[in-house]
Order: structure tokens, then sequence, then C-alpha cells
């Protein structure tokens, strides 16, 4: 039986307040990252199909719509990085000594470190 003092908040209180709007977005776009994901193992599956299969793929993916629908992903997915990425000083303390180590100390090495992955990644592909 349900608590008659109780008020259940209202479906769209996401939407009343800009932190949760950001909140509610930001794992949304997760579920692009996710579509994007399965259309991967699909490219990989039509991949180790055969030439036609792959070339088919190939001829998906120049076409407009896949374009955009890229693009679009990849905002998704760096808004998805960055906002998670600020996160991290707040759910990752670290102390040292008696001391807490400032927070954009440790954004600077998450940054730092993504950019050093994306840079061997990157020159990993140029040199094939």
């Amino acid at each position: 039986m349900p608590n008659p003092y109780h008020r259940p908040p209202p479906h769209r209180l996401w939407l009343s307040r800009t932190p949760y709007c950001m909140f509610i977005v930001r794992e949304m776009t997760s579920l692009f990252i996710a579509g994007f994901c399965i259309f991967l193992l699909v490219f990989v599956y039509a991949l180790g199909e055969g030439p036609e299969t792959y070339n088919a793929m190939l001829g998906v993916l120049r076409t407009p719509w896949a374009v955009v629908t890229h693009w679009i992903v990849l905002l998704f997915a760096l808004y998805h990085t960055f906002t998670w990425f600020n996160l991290t000083p707040k759910v990752m303390v670290i102390w040292r000594g008696e001391n807490k180590v400032p927070e954009r100390v440790i954004l600077a090495g998450v940054y730092a470190g993504w950019l050093v992955v994306s840079v061997v990644i990157t020159w990993i592909i140029v040199s094939l």
C-alpha cells in the first residue's frame, strides 16, 4: 500500500533543473555509444564473410545518412567523454600525506593520458 503522506515526484522532474537534465542527456548518449558498438560488431562480421559483404558494408558507409549518423555519434561520444572525465576528481580523491591533490592536477593527468593514448593509436593507424 502506498504511503499517503509521500507524494511521488513528477515524471519530468529532470527537466526542471539543469544539472538533472545534463545528467540524463549524458546517460542517453551511452545508448548511441552502445549502438555504435553493435555497428562495429556487424562491420567485423561483414569483414569475415568475404569481399562481397565487406564491399556492400562499405557502400552503406558511404551514404550521406551514415556519414551524418557517425558525426552525431562522435559528438555524443565526445560529450560523454568530457563529462565523464570532469567527474573524475570528484570520485577519485587522492591524498599526498595530509594534503589533497588538487582537482586540476587529476584532470590534467586524465586528459594527458587520453591525449597520449590517442596519439599512439593514431600513430599505429597511420604507420600501417
